[in-house]
């Protein structure tokens, strides 16, 4: 029987207390020194970002809102903004579920979210034994260095 996970469902709800404060600042704006720093895994599924993005934050990335962002859009399951890199304009999204970290440092506010276990990967069966081949190396417990197969340079 499978359980609860108490730690998912923790994370689900405090996640959308991040939704609800981008929508705070889809609709307000922020003003008053508030910003928010927002970390995320930039792999995931979902998450739109241009290739020099990806390539220059390999696994993840922090953006930060505050002065310079357009068009922050909110749903359920994600949020999109415009963001200004490298002095030009471009559009990410972001799916909740991508989300490592929030911190809005005008309130000393942050939230840290653990990422959800991958699947397990099926055993590599070739790295097991194979049956009756009899064609294993013996382990002899001596080492071998390498200089013993490598060609000597001849002194001149």
């Amino acid at each position: 029987m499978a359980k609860i996970d108490y730690q998912l469902l923790l994370d689900n709800a405090l996640k959308s207390v991040v939704r609800e404060a981008l929508i705070f600042a889809q609709i307000n704006g922020l003003g008053d020194g508030m910003h928010f720093f927002i970390t995320f895994r930039t792999h995931d599924a979902g998450v739109v970002l241009p290739d020099f993005l990806r390539i220059r934050y390999p696994d993840v990335m922090t953006i930060v809102l505050q002065y310079s962002y357009n068009n922050l859009h909110v749903s359920d399951k994600e949020f999109g903004v415009q963001l200004t890199f490298d002095g030009r304009p471009f559009f990410i999204r972001v799916p909740f579920s991508a989300l490592v970290d929030f911190k809005d440092p005008s309130v000393d506010f942050m939230l840290s979210f653990r990422k959800r276990p991958e699947p397990s990967a099926p055993d590599n069966d070739i790295e097991l034994p194979l049956e009756g081949t009899g064609d294993t190396i013996p382990d002899t417990g001596r080492i071998v260095s390498l200089d013993e197969f490598r060609k000597r340079k001849k002194n001149d």
